[in-house]
């Protein structure tokens, strides 16, 4: 039987026809796999762009001559999705498997060694992995912050008082900023010599203060910025949780005279558990990419470089083009792995098992 069906199949792969698809994909691959080996770096690009039309135009022309016009209309989009997010990626993860520098013409395979060296190298990775130890910290402090100071905020305004409308206007403002903004913001806010912070504290206890002189204090600074940032949009997902309980399971509650803690959590929580969790995911995620308030508040001194910026700095800075995609898998690895955890924790399932 699996022979007979190999014959059908055979004639069908091999057949020259503008909507053999499977036929594109194959010689895609392996011209494309043929030119990244042997051709330099400027041609190989373009080899693989055009086997990538190729089998695009092949989808197209099949689902065309089948009419498969669903297909058709989403066409585009699937390519702009390609173009913009799918070949970057996979080029960059080709990249980390060879031994290229930006500013040099010479690319050769080294396979695992980029990836040995940023874990392991003596000079290298020390920096890694500092830089990956404070953006653990910096993640579990930000996202703290945030989910408490949001969790409060949403329960705040989940009621009705007046002002209110105006008010929740003025709490979202900071989420509307730019992330560059709102650090030089802060920047001004913690300057040792008119900074309103500093100010306020020198009249009380005199004396100069300066907040980012010290690591704890740097931590603090750039922890307090990200969660004024972002406590708005952990707020805005915990209220739509809150706004969507029935009214009448408050009132039946009521008149059982049950407690405001265990109305809350039987009647409350189950309603936000899924956007809690849901801004936990977002908003560690975010976390792993924070250099931005980091550059414009410390430019990473007192020990408060991200890997995000050091990733900045090796591969822009430096010019280790390789090392740097190298380390954004490392990352992009860790962040997948939180995510699965974070959905297993999740699933009513999983915990019941």
């Amino acid at each position: 039987m699996s022979t007979i069906r190999s014959a059908k199949t055979a004639p069908a792969l091999l057949e020259l026809s503008a909507d053999n698809w499977r036929l594109a994909v194959l010689v895609g691959l392996v011209v494309s796999a043929l030119a990244v080996v042997t051709l330099p770096a400027s041609g190989s690009f373009w080899v693989v762009g055009a086997m990538s039309a190729l089998v695009a135009a092949a989808f197209a022309v099949n689902a065309y001559r089948r009419r498969y016009y669903g297909g058709l209309l989403v066409a585009p989009a699937i390519a702009v999705l390609f173009v913009m997010n799918i070949f970057p990626l996979l080029w960059s993860l080709g990249l980390s498997f060879f031994a290229y520098q930006s500013n040099l013409q010479s690319i050769r395979f080294v396979g695992l060694n980029n990836y040995i060296k940023v874990l392991t190298d003596e000079v290298a990775a020390p920096g890694n992995w500092s830089a990956l130890i404070n953006t653990a910290m910096f993640a579990v402090c930000t996202v703290s912050a945030q989910m408490i100071v949001g969790f409060l905020l949403a329960m705040l305004f989940a009621k009705q008082f007046p002002l209110r409308k105006y008010l929740l206007i003025l709490v979202l403002t900071p989420m509307m900023l730019s992330v560059v903004a709102s650090g030089v913001f802060f920047t001004y806010y913690y300057d040792p010599t008119f900074g309103i912070l500093s100010y306020v504290i020198n009249s009380v206890a005199g004396g100069q203060f300066i907040v980012m002189d010290s690591k704890a204090g740097a931590v603090a600074g750039i922890v307090f910025a990200d969660a004024w940032m972002w406590s708005p949009f952990v707020m805005l997902l915990v209220l739509a949780g809150l706004v969507s309980v029935p009214k009448y399971l408050y009132e039946a509650a009521a008149i059982d005279r049950v407690s405001a803690w265990r109305r809350f959590w039987s009647i409350t929580f189950p309603y936000i558990r899924g956007l809690l969790m849901l801004a936990l995911l977002f908003r560690t995620i975010e976390a792993f990419k924070l250099a931005d308030l980091v550059i414009v508040l410390t430019k990473g001194g007192n020990d408060t470089m991200t890997i995000s910026y050091h990733l900045i700095r090796i591969a822009n800075e430096q010019n280790k083009t390789s090392e740097g995609a190298a380390i954004s898998y490392i990352i992009l690895f860790i962040v997948i792995v939180l995510t699965n955890l974070y959905l297993y924790v999740a699933n009513p399932k999983n915990r019941e098992a």
